[in-house]
């Protein structure tokens, strides 16, 4: 998958938890998950959930606690996914 796959498919995993449509659909890799797209802090267990789900893999704490923006998240999925 490539880093533009992983984003589309994120876009996905992230609606359900911004009310900030506007600013989802204009996401990039330097997007904050809570600055921007107002995700309530409680819900980044869900997003790790649904993304472990998502793409089939384990993210553990450490690199949970990186995913604050699109573009680390991306990274974390990717290395998850052996593809980093």
């Amino acid at each position: 998958m490539t880093r533009q796959e992983i984003l589309d498919e994120l876009k996905k995993v992230l609606n359900p938890y911004t009310t900030d449509k506007e600013a989802l659909a204009g996401i990039t890799e330097d997007t904050d998950l809570i600055k921007d797209l107002k995700i309530n802090s409680a819900n980044l267990v869900d997003i790790i959930i649904d993304a472990e789900s998502k793409y089939d893999i384990e993210i553990d704490y450490d690199s949970a606690d990186r995913m604050t923006n699109v573009g680390s998240c991306i990274d974390v999925i990717s290395e998850k996914m052996g593809q980093a």
